[in-house]
């Protein structure tokens, strides 16, 4: 673990301050979020996100970037990222270039040693991360889940050291501690190793109220009467009896789509007739669109409904 003097680089002095700044960029986090994300950054530990998709996992590091003034570095895993993709690659190219010059001047003998030099280094998001200068960067390594269990291996040095290892170089260890975010949609279970590195998160879906500051802050067009109707709508859509009549539930990013969307077809309140009409902005799963009918949007839309 990473020796580094935690109280040095805080650059909040309170939970509050975080919950603030993130306000400040247009995220609002409730307290236990903003704690994590506090102490994340008093002790520079990664912080690993988990949470089903469109709770705000992503937009987190993006706000954080603008919130620390950080350059926003993304990794976006998927299934078969190699190291090379992640961390760095040679530039074979300029090399081979370097090695015929050297070779035509006679100049053969340290040829390997020249080659082999950090101005051939093509950085990657790891890399650039660990190299970056003050005030350091944000790193968001986007959807860990979807990468193999190899490449968690790979990320264990990075992850509790803050440095990697390049064969031809020795160990490059970070400048400046880069605050680093994981997030994952839990299509498998990580490895232990990866998470005792990290401090813990599961993001779930806003309550109303934090629903609806999002929505006014996203799309100030909207009215009052349709904003809190948008927010309302969809926490009755993930809430039960609904929530099991759907495969997936809409996320932050679908409610503020949606809103924008009823403001540019001039909704000034809600009623079954739009809400099927503009169903696919809230799924996209043609079952999940079949299965928000005019009835059950009517139900939803019911006052009483909030307290099925």
């Amino acid at each position: 673990m990473t020796d580094l003097t935690p109280a040095a680089t805080a650059p909040f002095p309170s939970i509050d301050a975080v919950t603030q700044a993130l306000q400040a960029a247009g995220y609002f986090a409730d307290r236990r979020l903003a704690t994590a994300v506090f102490l994340a950054l008093k002790l520079q530990r990664p912080l690993l996100l988990e949470g089903e998709p469109g709770v705000g996992k992503t937009e987190l590091a993006k706000a954080l970037s603008k919130a620390l003034q950080r350059e926003l570095l993304r990794l976006q895993c998927y299934d078969g990222l190699e190291q090379r993709e992640a961390l760095y690659e040679w530039n074979y190219a300029a090399q081979l270039l370097h090695m015929r010059a050297a070779e035509a001047h006679g100049a053969s003998s340290d040829i390997e040693a020249e080659v082999y030099q950090p101005r051939y280094l093509v950085r990657r998001p790891l890399l650039q991360a660990l190299q970056a200068p003050e005030p350091g960067a944000v790193l968001l390594i986007d959807e860990v889940d979807r990468a193999d269990e190899p490449f968690e291996a790979f990320l264990l040095e990075y992850l509790g050291e803050y440095q990697v290892s390049i064969p031809e170089l020795g160990t490059v260890t970070a400048q400046v501690p880069p605050v680093t975010i994981l997030t994952s949609n839990r299509t498998r279970e990580l490895n232990d190793a990866v998470k005792r590195r990290c401090l813990y998160h599961w993001l779930d879906y806003p309550d109303r109220e934090r629903e609806l500051a999002i929505v006014r802050a996203q799309v100030p067009q909207a009215g009052a009467v349709l904003s809190e109707q948008v927010a309302a709508f969809i926490g009755r859509l993930r809430s039960a009896p609904f929530a099991g009549m759907f495969q997936r539930a809409p996320g932050i990013a679908e409610s503020v789509e949606w809103a924008r969307a009823l403001i540019a077809l001039d909704t000034v309140e809600l009623d079954p007739e739009i809400v099927v009409d503009t169903a696919g902005i809230l799924f996209k799963q043609r079952d999940d669109v079949a299965a928000l009918t005019r009835e059950l949007a009517s139900d939803l839309l019911k006052p009483e409904a909030a307290g099925a």
